[in-house]
């Protein structure tokens, strides 16, 4: 029987009977990291070598496990250290089992970080996004299970003007309400973001999805590759960037009321994804990567509003907040108030970004 170092997330016989799909049958697992969607284990098989197995959440359709493939397939053609899926014994890229949907994973050894420490960190990263984007640009594959309207911006406007139509009652109505019309506002006078080409894009660029060599010295400008590989899929390159600004260049937590825009970390960042990408984007790619921090940031804040009011989407941290709509009116006058930061700062990333 697999010996379970810290007993969380599924039973051991349940991981038992997984891990014998893989030949790993009495394996130790322990729980690993700190990820809100899918559930995380280290295994380390009797050789000493270890993998990670997850179990897939099910907001995800196991198919997406056909695109990772590819991805990871051509990263690793280009000589770009990334996670690799483990076939099961069987060959299959996933397990359904128990009621789950499980795969298994090379490990990266590594550490992450919840913030960048300073530039140099900045442009490391930024570099290494770099190369993984020029790694992908020239892929053929037909990407399946595809996650709809995730930058859907009218749909979430419209959400919005939902929730502030017909939710008059709630008890923080009268705080969302002046906050979500100001956020209507700014998005009928922002510029629409020009459409470009799309590029294969990891989705979701926290900097935690980043794996580093070390916690500090060299290590820490060492990027070693990109986890959690779940939203890999074809998008403009502003919404790519654009979220990764919005969340590696604010210094204040994503639930912070005043945000705190680092033009360092933007300035240092870019460098190294041109250093790192090697070919600079087109005109229009410039004048969309201006706006897309800016669109992103509103976006983000006009779901938290309106999620302030419905209270059915995201989650909350019950030991902060006294409930679910306190924790996303925090959120939305946080990242409302980062796209007035990036906003204020246009005419200089423009000249950074030479849109």
């Amino acid at each position: 029987m697999s010996t379970i170092v810290r007993e969380q997330g599924s039973e051991p016989q349940v991981l038992e009977q997984v891990l014998q799909h893989w030949g790993l049958g009495g394996a130790q697992v322990a729980p690993c990291g700190n990820g809100l969607i899918n559930t995380t284990y280290a295994v380390t098989a009797d050789s000493g070598a270890r993998t990670i197995l997850q179990a897939l959440s099910p907001i995800f359709d196991p198919a997406i496990h056909h695109n990772i493939q590819a991805v990871t397939q051509a990263l690793a053609r280009a000589g770009i250290h990334t996670p690799q899926l483990l076939p099961t014994q069987a060959g299959q890229l996933w397990l359904e089992h128990a009621g789950g949907v499980w795969r298994m994973q090379t490990a990266i050894e590594g550490v992450s970080f919840d913030a960048l420490a300073d530039a140099a960190q900045a442009r490391a990263a930024g570099a290494f996004v770099g190369r993984w984007h020029a790694a992908l640009a020239q892929l053929d594959h037909e990407f399946v299970a595809l996650r709809v309207g995730v930058h859907d911006t009218p749909r979430h406007l419209a959400r919005l003007r939902d929730a502030l139509g017909q939710l008059e009652q709630h008890r923080l109505y009268a705080q969302v309400e002046p906050l979500g019309r100001a956020l209507l506002d700014a998005a009928q006078s922002l510029a629409p973001l020009p459409e470009c080409p799309p590029r294969v894009a990891h989705g979701d660029l926290k900097i935690n999805n980043m794996m580093f060599a070390g916690g500090d010295g060299r290590g820490r400008l060492q990027p070693l590759a990109l986890i959690d590989l779940d939203t890999v899929a074809p998008m403009p390159l502003a919404h790519e960037l654009g979220d990764a600004w919005r969340s590696w260049c604010n210094l204040a937590s994503e639930d912070q009321p005043e945000a705190r825009f680092d033009f360092q970390l933007f300035e240092a960042s870019w460098a190294g994804w041109l250093a790192g990408h090697g070919a600079p984007p087109s005109p229009v790619e410039r004048e969309a990567l201006l706006l897309g921090p800016e669109w992103i940031s509103l976006e983000l804040a006009v779901r938290f509003a309106a999620d302030a009011l419905f209270e059915d989407y995201f989650g909350w941290d019950a030991q902060r907040f006294a409930g679910r709509g306190e924790h996303n009116l925090a959120r939305a006058r946080g990242q409302a108030s980062l796209y007035q930061a990036m906003n204020a700062t246009r005419r200089e990333r423009a000249v950074v970004l030479g849109a």
